[in-house]
């Protein structure tokens, strides 16, 4: 699924004025093994703020970078199920973080500490040179993606 744009799907709707006024807290993923670490990063990221869009990866651009991905769900149902989590406002599909921060309204980035490979790190330079507040959100202890793999292999 080539896409040149980011897609947007919205669960709450703001007017223009509102968006002017109102703090939005922006954060990145993949979130394909959704877990309390996940849920606890966006109650995190939303008391930072009035509105939280959740950028999810796009499938494709994984794959196309780590081939060796083993994607459990497509794109469509990780925004399906990140839109159903109740502290998340707006959801987005984004291909290159460093690429897709600069089109996309918001005024805090919220990121993992472990969030800090090249892309991410352009993109907190851009944050930094645009006047966006960088928060780094601690992880939550005992708990990833990568164990969550690890131990459904090992059932």
């Amino acid at each position: 699924m080539e896409q040149d744009s980011i897609q947007t799907q919205h669960t709450t709707t703001t007017s223009p004025s509102e968006r002017h006024t109102m703090k939005t807290v922006l954060t990145f993923g993949v979130y394909d093994m959704l877990h309390i670490g996940h849920i606890l990063l966006f109650q995190h990221a939303k008391e930072l703020g009035d509105r939280l869009v959740v950028a999810v990866q796009d499938g494709d651009r994984i794959l196309k970078y780590k081939p060796e991905a083993q994607m459990v769900y497509t794109t469509e149902e990780r925004v399906y199920m990140v839109n159903a989590i109740k502290y998340v406002d707006e959801v987005v599909i984004y291909r290159d973080v460093d690429k897709d921060i600069q089109h996309i309204e918001f005024d805090v980035l919220a990121k993992g500490p472990d969030q800090n490979h090249e892309g991410f790190q352009r993109a907190v330079d851009w944050c930094k040179k645009n006047g966006k507040e960088v928060v780094v959100i601690p992880r939550t202890e005992g708990i990833s993606s990568t164990l969550l793999r690890e131990y459904s292999k090992n059932r």
